[in-house]
C-alpha cells in the first residue's frame, strides 16, 4: 500500500488524499453503525458509537481475512457536527487503538439523518487483502 501525497501539498492531518494499493482480495463493507452484533445500540453517544462501528468495520474486514492495515478507503457519514467537533480528541484516542498510525483515503460528510435510530455515525471502507 502506497500513500499518495502529489508533490507540493501539505500533508493532512487523520487521512490520506489517495492509497494505491497493488491487486488483490477486494471487500467492500456496507455502512455501519454503532449498534453491536445483536443489532442493539448500547450508547446513544457519539464516540461509542464510532467505536462500535469501527469494530463493526474492523470484524467485516477480518472475516474476510484482512486486518485494519488493508483498509484503503473509508467513508464516515454522521448527522450530528457539534458532537464530532467535541469528540474529535476522544474519536482520535478511539481509532488509533484500533487502527494505530495507518490512515486510509477518507471522507467525513455531515447528513440530516441515518436510517438506524438513535444511530448518530455510520462508517463504510474498502480493503484489499494482499494475494498470496
Amino acid at each position: 500500500m502506497q500513500v499518495l501525497l502529489p508533490e507540493g501539498w501539505a500533508p493532512p492531518v487523520g487521512y490520506s488524499n489517495g492509497i494505491a494499493v497493488p491487486a488483490g482480495r477486494l471487500i467492500f463493507v456496507a455502512g455501519q453503525v454503532g449498534w453491536n452484533e445483536k443489532q442493539v445500540f448500547e450508547s446513544e453517544d457519539l464516540a461509542p458509537q464510532f467505536e462500535q462501528a469501527l469494530t463493526n468495520v474492523l470484524a467485516v474486514v477480518a472475516s474476510g481475512g484482512g486486518e485494519p492495515g488493508h483498509i484503503c478507503r473509508m467513508t464516515a457519514y454522521c448527522c450530528d457536527k457539534p458532537a464530532y467537533l467535541a469528540a474529535r480528541p476522544q474519536l482520535g484516542r478511539i481509532w488509533r487503538a484500533a487502527m494505530g498510525r495507518h490512515f486510509p483515503a477518507m471522507s467525513m460528510i455531515f447528513v440530516s439523518d441515518l436510517l438506524d435510530h438513535p444511530g448518530k455515525i455510520e462508517l463504510e471502507a474498502t480493503a484489499v487483502v494482499p494475494a498470496r
